[in-house]
């Protein structure tokens, strides 16, 4: 095997547009199937950073990139067409996955870790959209993991805070992320979401970012800060109208307008760089699109985590291919700059994806 020289932000592009190929999924955490957001992923280390790749998907089953033992150190290396690209490590299962509730629910079923330090959860894993085609966002699985066993549909405040504050102790977890599937029109969510705020920060000190549709009343926002919450996300997933009518008929019917209102309204309770909205390149957006949105994001202090696209099997988008990684890598580029013009930074978020970085390389395009 020879060593091929490579640049950090080109693999991790790369490697999350193309996937990778696990001979077995034995090696550290588990991935995660189905379930809200970006999944079928699986955390690995690729020189000093972690990052979630994706490992289940048709995709990934054809990526170029493998791992393999170096007969030699005994450590694993990540190779493309048989030349080593980077020393690779996948973190270790943490230890509160071994813990369960007096009721016997594991924990796992209730957080899950994500990247190396950050603790993830669905706290509703229904949705109002979900059932009915005509609304459910085509790339979901939010419902996959529930009908699966691996998680429960209603998460109680007292059992989020129990987990989190085990997570804390056992594996220094740093920030939480709290999404939801939205249950109704009118708060979307937010309600429930400061219940499970106000008991978690109760029980241990840990920064939360939680994550919801814009609610139809936004003194929501200054409820969420009062329990807790450090930060807020709200998703676009799609930018041009006409691609988030195709993709996500139902939450398409809340206008951008709208969404503009809400990202205001929450910077003014959270704090510039404090919001943000995750954006799935790959649904149809041209890059001009996307940047000319993330340019009024960041003009309001609304951080733009952008992410590529990832097929999950048993959607209805399960056969359209993730996004070029030359394609993605020059939307980095572009934002990046961008950012630094800013001077709105990932590291700078309290909590939160954009804090974690894992789903993207665009922490790595910033300085």
């Amino acid at each position: 095997m020879t060593q091929r020289q490579v640049n950090q932000q080109q693999v991790i592009t790369d490697l999350q547009s193309r996937g990778l190929k696990l001979v077995s999924d034995s090696v550290g955490a588990q991935g995660r199937k189905g379930g809200a957001g970006p999944s079928d992923h699986k955390a690995v280390t690729v020189g000093n950073t972690t990052v979630m790749v994706p490992v289940f998907t048709d995709s990934a089953a054809r990526s170029p990139y493998v791992v393999e033992r170096d007969r030699t150190t005994g450590a694993s290396v990540l190779l493309k067409e048989k030349e080593i690209v980077a020393p690779i490590s996948f973190p270790s299962q943490p230890k509160f996955y071994g813990l369960e509730t007096a009721e016997g629910i594991p924990y796992w079923k209730i957080a899950l870790l994500h990247s190396r330090n950050v603790l993830a959860t669905t706290v509703l894993q229904t949705c109002i959209r979900y059932d009915n085609r005509k609304t459910a966002c085509q790339f979901c699985a939010i419902s996959q993991s529930l009908a699966a066993g691996r998680t429960i549909a209603k998460k109680t405040p007292e059992q989020l805070a129990e987990v989190a504050e085990a997570a804390v102790r056992l594996d220094g977890v740093t920030h939480m992320i709290m999404t939801t599937g939205t249950p109704n029109v009118t708060d979307r969510g937010a309600a429930y979401l400061t219940q499970c705020a106000q008991a978690i920060r109760n029980r241990v000190d840990l920064p939360i970012q939680a994550q919801c549709e814009p609610p139809d009343d936004f003194v929501w926002f200054e409820r969420l800060r009062a329990t807790g919450v450090d930060s807020l996300g709200m998703h676009f997933e799609a930018a041009d109208p006409v691609v988030r009518a195709r993709i996500m008929p139902g939450k398409a019917r809340v206008p951008l307008s709208y969404y503009y209102q809400a990202f205001e309204s929450a910077v003014r309770v959270f704090g510039r760089g404090q919001v943000s909205t995750y954006l799935l390149a790959g649904l149809g957006d041209s890059q001009e699109t996307l940047l000319e949105m993330c340019d009024r994001l960041i003009d309001l202090g609304v951080y733009p985590f952008v992410v590529p696209f990832v097929p999950i099997v048993g959607t209805p988008l399960a056969d359209q291919a993730p996004p070029d990684s030359d394609f993605m890598f020059a939307l980095y580029q572009s934002i990046g700059e961008r950012l630094k013009r800013a001077n709105l930074r990932s590291a700078d978020m309290k909590a939160g994806c954009g804090k974690c970085g894992a789903c993207s390389a665009l922490s790595a395009f910033e300085s």
